[in-house]
């Protein structure tokens, strides 16, 4: 039978890596991998993650499983980090899941479930496995206009002109701030625009959340989650713990099922058992037991928001610096909105050709739809980027 398989679109973002590996130039930059690294061009463990995992191989007994949704003191951990009290507990279902990406999965197959019939509304552009996943599960999915290429900023007006469009079922995918890939958030003001359409629509919100705490800090960046948890009826949450704690290869997220009416909450728990079951079974649970141990001891939990602040600093310095050093080279400020962005990535504006010129003349590596990632820079590449910019007409 393999002889049927057909050969799959290679993953550019992985194509873009090996390229970069291939590069000699001690000059190259890599702005493409969506990972965070420090000013060394490491991904550091974080000091609190570390802490927890000594403490852990310690007191560790068992490498037995946990259960279908994974430990509860994860659930109620994270849970609380992303929510707050938003909502009451007894309206959450959760389940942990490998990564942000297992969580994203994990809620359109919930979806598929409860609404097979339900066209799930994507904002244009998205991270790319959104759509992939999308496709890869015959889901019926629509784009709605977000970003506007000229002013490099949310474009509301034909957002909200594309989800009035929504029908009653249908499902919009939001990201919870640190919009990937172009880095422009809505305001509180646009967010409680969209909950009023939604409501208008009787449509339910799916909100991916992968970047709490990079972007205005961890409770400004759940902003817009809990606006949404505190009006709508049902809302689906895919959260992930890789950048926020550090923890990429541990593949720890979690899938939350919020309703209005906490006598459904033990039917929704049911079926994210269920799709558990399908998929992986039991979830895995070391990085799930590390940040569960992080958030609820005091010392940890403040060493850790602490360094995850300078991670956030670190980056709106990057940007800062980098737009200023374009506004000296050019004497312009049509790079202001690098600043004003927020996370790790923002989109340059650059056509497919300048960002190969990019590539083959200035060893810089970014995503062909000119996504950089910010956290790539350091204050020695963040002028070599200027310039080339600059040199290649964008």
């Amino acid at each position: 039978m393999f002889e049927s398989l057909k050969e799959q679109p290679a993953d550019k973002i992985l194509a873009l890596m090996q390229l970069y590996r291939e590069d000699p130039r001690d000059t190259k930059i890599d702005l493409g991998v969506g990972v965070y690294k420090d000013a060394s061009g490491n991904t550091p463990i974080m000091r609190a993650i570390k802490a927890a995992e000594k403490m852990l191989w310690d007191a560790e007994t068992t490498k037995s499983y946990t259960g279908l949704a994974g430990d509860p003191g994860f659930t109620e951990a994270l849970s609380t980090l992303v929510l707050g009290d938003s909502v009451p507990r007894a309206n959450i279902a959760a389940a942990a899941t490998p990564g942000g990406t297992g969580a994203v999965r994990q809620g359109f197959d919930l979806v598929l479930q409860a609404n097979p019939r339900a066209r799930v509304w994507v904002s244009d552009p998205t991270w790319p496995n959104h759509l992939s996943i999308l496709k890869h599960m015959g889901i019926a999915f629509t784009p709605y206009r977000y970003f506007d290429a000229e002013t490099r900023s949310v474009d509301f007006t034909h957002m909200i002109a594309d989800l009035t469009q929504a029908m009653p079922g249908d499902v919009v995918l939001l990201h919870g701030c640190c919009h990937n890939p172009t880095g422009a958030n809505l305001t509180g003001a646009q967010w409680k625009a969209v909950i009023e359409l939604l409501l208008e629509k009787e449509a339910v919100p799916m909100i991916d959340i992968a970047y709490q705490g990079f972007g205005d800090g961890l409770e400004q960046d759940a902003m817009g989650v809990r606006m949404v948890c505190e009006k709508m009826p049902e809302v689906i949450i895919a959260a992930s713990c890789s950048k926020n704690f550090g923890i990429y290869r541990e593949r720890t997220g979690l899938l939350m099922a919020v309703a209005k009416d906490a006598s459904r909450t033990k039917l929704n728990q049911g079926t994210l058992n269920y799709l558990n079951r399908q998929n992986y079974s039991f979830p895995p649970d070391h990085g799930a037991r590390l940040v569960t141990m992080v958030l609820n001891d005091p010392d940890l939990r403040a060493d850790w928001a602490a360094e995850l602040e300078e991670v956030r600093n670190s980056m709106l310095g990057l940007r800062q610096q980098l737009a200023d050093e374009l506004k000296r080279l050019t004497n312009s400020d049509r790079f202001n909105f690098l600043a004003q962005h927020r996370g790790m990535f923002s989109r340059l504006g650059a056509t497919p050709e300048q960002v190969e010129t990019l590539r083959r003349d200035h060893g810089i590596y970014m995503v062909g739809d000119s996504r950089m990632n910010i956290a790539g820079l350091n204050k020695t590449t963040i002028p070599i980027l200027a310039n080339a910019i600059v040199k290649s007409g964008i």
